[in-house]
């Protein structure tokens, strides 16, 4: 099973056009998968705005939270 993965994958080098870098295409691949597993939704701020809720509706907040923000 695993010479026809590499047999494939052999294949599908060659089917590159020559003028793109091989070395180079396989670099971003590993770099845009590495980039995707480490993509995981972090929420440390949840619940930060908690003291707030008095303060403003949930449309306020989002705007004043935008404007602290700079945005």
């Amino acid at each position: 099973m695993m010479s026809t993965q590499v047999r494939s994958l052999q294949q599908l080098v060659q089917e590159l056009p020559p003028e793109i870098p091989k070395s180079e295409t396989f670099e971003f691949l590993l770099a845009k998968q590495s980039h995707r597993a480490r993509k995981v939704l972090q929420q440390e701020w949840a619940g930060a705005l908690r003291d707030y809720r008095e303060q403003y509706t949930s449309l306020e907040l989002e705007r004043q939270a935008l404007a602290w923000r700079g945005e």
